[in-house]
């Protein structure tokens, strides 16, 4: 193969036979269920990194099914998301999430997530299920039950344009490569948005949240304080791609 294939050939690895197709990928009938909760600020702080803003003491923790995704598949993911504020260099102010903490059970996924986005995901088993008249979501990492959220079925209708609203907000992370030294290479702040959004339906109801301490899943670093509202939608979107608005190694 010539140098010249190799560059119009490579998009990901390996690279004569990638771990994902390329992008856009749809998502339909995305199932979530998110329970959002009170935590420790102090503790919030110590995990947003500059230049994002906490604006406040809340966790969303999200459950999200999958099951017809272009590309990915069936697969479930679970994690962590932190409301947060970022002014732009024009002085635009935006509120949004920063993605702490992802858990799923797919590898295309998982690969085409943390080398594209700079997603933060790792493999472990999510589940969410309907038992009855519950909403039932679990994480295990390897046989170690890590989370049990639980939430009531479609009690009461939520308002869709404020679901529809939030949706529409951009999402932040953190992309990570080291170099072949050990080194960063990049280390760059992304954003995102969900595209092509058609919300199907949107509930709330009670909800309980359970964190349990694992050396390999560190959600209860950040702990449940209060549960202070729990949502229920269904949708299908488009993931859009990611843009740098902070490289960490210039400055």
């Amino acid at each position: 193969m010539k140098i010249a294939d190799v560059r119009a050939k490579a998009f990901a690895m390996p690279l004569n036979n990638p771990a994902y197709p390329k992008p856009p990928y749809k998502f339909y009938n995305r199932e979530f269920v998110v329970i959002t909760y009170r935590t420790d600020p102090e503790k919030l702080r110590a995990m947003v990194p500059e230049p994002l803003e906490v604006v406040g003491d809340l966790v969303a923790y999200e459950f999200i099914r999958m099951p017809d995704s272009t590309g990915f598949g069936d697969y479930t993911e679970t994690g962590q998301v932190i409301p947060v504020r970022y002014t732009t260099p024009s002085g635009e102010v935006q509120t949004g999430g920063y993605v702490h903490a992802m858990y799923l059970d797919d590898n295309s996924p998982i690969a085409g997530g943390r080398e594209i986005w700079g997603f933060p995901k790792k493999l472990a088993s999510p589940k969410l299920v309907h038992e009855q008249e519950t909403l039932v979501g679990t994480l295990h990492y390897g046989s170690v039950l890590c989370v049990t959220a639980t939430m009531g079925y479609k009690h009461r209708e939520a308002d869709m344009d404020a679901v529809l609203k939030g949706m529409k907000n951009p999402a932040f992370m953190i992309k990570i490569i080291p170099h072949v030294d050990g080194t960063a290479r990049v280390c760059e702040l992304v954003r995102y948005y969900m595209e092509d959004i058609v919300l199907k339906g949107a509930w709330e109801g009670p909800a309980a949240l359970q964190l349990f301490e694992h050396v390999s899943c560190d959600v209860a670093k950040l702990p449940v304080l209060e549960v202070v509202k729990a949502s229920h939608y269904i949708a299908d979107i488009t993931l859009g791609l990611g843009e740098v608005i902070h490289d960490y190694l210039k400055d």
